[in-house]
């Protein structure tokens, strides 16, 4: 598909040549002509001058044969107007903006827009590390209901069936991290010792998979 990105900084520029790799169309539009010099040599896509949300610039970008759109610019205004140019003027669905603000991102989240609050990410991030398993998930939805955990499986649970871990833990696997390789559970797959689970569980049964966890099964 065709990206337009705009904003040609370290996050603008890694996401172009990133795209490119994976055999994407990529235009990159920046109001410094000189941050070019980041995309490197090697980059083949359309390199813009001018503001991300001039009507002008957007289509000699090729917007309109666009499939998505990135605001990563280092201005929240200037990534909020950009991306709601190229959402409501041009009919774009995959629009992403980097916002500093995590208010205003949220605000632009509900409005349609995904947003990537870069303070609060990096906070959530340094959090993970910081805090005991199960403190912060590796993701939440928006409305807080829904968490993503990443968990190592401890000794008791190898050797146990991944359903018995649903069926008494109340979470269900998303997939498990087993010697490098990402694996989706079947009914008949069995925990090995290094497995890595990815569980989905709503907010309020946290304390209840994290004890049955600890604990190790239950005789059925």
């Amino acid at each position: 598909m065709h990206v337009v990105i705009m904003g040609c900084g370290r996050v603008g520029s890694t996401l172009a040549r990133s795209l490119e790799d994976r055999n994407h169309t990529v235009s990159v539009i920046d109001q410094n002509s000189d941050a070019f010099r980041r995309l490197g040599p090697g980059f083949n896509g359309d390199k813009v001058a001018g503001m991300g949300f001039d009507r002008e610039v957007l289509l000699k970008a090729g917007i309109k044969r666009a499939e998505a759109f990135a605001a990563v610019s280092s201005g929240d205004n200037s990534n909020i107007i950009s991306a709601r140019v190229a959402r409501e003027e041009f009919g774009i669905q995959q629009v992403v903006a980097r916002i500093y603000d995590p208010g205003r991102a949220e605000v632009y989240q509900r409005l349609g827009i995904s947003t990537v609050a870069t303070v609060k990410w990096t906070a959530d991030q340094v959090l993970r590390r910081l805090l005991p398993a199960g403190a912060e998930p590796d993701f939440r939805d928006m409305s807080g209901n829904i968490r993503i955990d990443q968990v190592v499986m401890p000794e008791s649970w190898v050797g146990e069936r991944t359903i018995k871990f649903q069926r008494q833990s109340g979470a269900r696997i998303a997939w498990i991290d087993r010697l490098g390789e990402g694996i989706i559970p079947v009914r008949e797959s069995v925990i090995q010792e290094g497995d890595v689970l990815h569980i989905v569980m709503r907010e309020e049964n946290t304390a209840q998979a994290y004890k049955t966890i600890k604990n190790g099964p239950e005789e059925d």
